[in-house]
């Protein structure tokens, strides 16, 4: 089965690039498309795709609060999307992910980066940039909310720690399971264990609250 995706961009000659680069990756099918962000929700609350690809820049609702109403911590059901956007500003990303998103990539990653991005939303997981990743989520730390992190429900195992660390840093799945040594299926436990113990919905978050507590520091 292909993941199923809707592209949404005002700029009909980006939009156009977007959907022929997934039309052309394995596995990928585009079924919609839209130039602002109302019809963006419309359509992908209608069509409910597995993933929805948003710029942020879009008129009449900007992406940001198109992937809130779509996949933020109100969203009974939420959605998967991915911001994809021209600039490269902590701000957008931070709110971006704030508001659901489960992946932010620059208009520049390129064709494998975009499939892997759209693959590993319909996952479940969530992918970054790699440029933008540490310095992203250090930002967080330093300019995050002031209340302090809420703390797991039970105490962290060592591997935890260590699934936990890697992901803060932006490692996949399959590096995490290489640098660990353990299995692809032991990494995918250990993280849905940290999203149970730290109430959290995906990596992102698990790695923002890495961040949040200090685990993670600038190197």
């Amino acid at each position: 089965m292909s993941v199923r995706v809707i592209v949404a961009d005002d700029q009909e000659i980006v939009r156009t690039g977007l959907v022929m680069i997934l039309n052309a990756q394995p596995g990928i099918e585009v079924v919609g498309e839209a130039s602002d962000g109302v019809s963006a929700v419309e359509l992908a609350r209608r069509v409910r795709p597995d993933v929805c690809l948003f710029d942020i820049r879009m008129p009449g609702m900007d992406g940001i609060s198109a992937t809130r109403a779509l996949a933020g911590p109100g969203v009974a059901d939420p959605l998967a999307v991915v911001v994809i956007t021209t600039f490269d500003l902590d701000e957008y990303v931070y709110s971006a992910l704030r508001a659901g998103a489960k992946g932010f990539l620059l208009k520049d990653a390129g064709a494998v980066l975009l499939a892997q991005a759209v693959h590993a939303a319909a996952d479940g997981d969530a992918l970054i940039a790699p440029a933008v990743t540490a310095r992203l989520l250090q930002a967080f730390a330093e300019t995050g909310p002031s209340a302090p992190p809420a703390q797991p429900i039970d105490p962290l195992t060592d591997r935890e720690e260590q699934v936990l660390a890697s992901v803060a840093r932006g490692r996949t799945n399959a590096e995490i399971a290489a640098e660990l040594r353990i299995t692809l299926s032991t990494v995918k436990s250990h993280i849905a264990s940290l999203m149970t113990k730290l109430g959290v919905r995906n990596r992102v978050e698990i790695a923002m609250w890495a961040y949040e507590t200090r685990r993670i520091h600038r190197r």
